[in-house]
């Protein structure tokens, strides 16, 4: 068995593919139908197909899951944030206990965690 994408639900399918394009460099693979796949495995879909499939309603801002990026360049990545063309909601910015991490949400409330990689000795 392989694990071959991770899907969030999404409100706004244009407003989203902004933010994962322009804050994260993803791209879309495959738009149809109110889903979108994105590079490195990501699916957005549309929350009203979402919640028809599962007859129940997405609860936002659960802080059930997250979506884990490593970034390298932390400060740059925080500077980028910073201009971002809508404001970001953080959980918590850097540092967190030595390591350069951000936690923040979507625009639909999916959290998001970037941290600098650990190398290990």
């Amino acid at each position: 068995m392989k694990l071959k994408n991770v899907l969030v639900t999404v409100s706004d399918m244009e407003r989203s593919k902004k933010f994962y394009r322009e804050l994260f460099g993803l791209n879309v693979i495959l738009d149809q139908e109110g889903n979108a796949i994105l590079t490195e495995g990501l699916v957005l879909q549309d929350i009203k197909i979402w919640e028809n499939c599962i007859e129940k309603s997405v609860v936002k801002y659960n802080h059930a899951a997250g979506l884990y990026f490593e970034e390298a360049d932390m400060d740059a990545f925080m500077e980028k944030l910073s201009h971002y063309s809508e404001p970001i909601r953080y959980v918590n910015q850097l540092p967190i206990r030595g390591q350069k991490v951000v936690r923040l949400y979507d625009p639909d409330g999916n959290l998001i965690e970037v941290a600098a990689p650990v190398l290990l000795q």
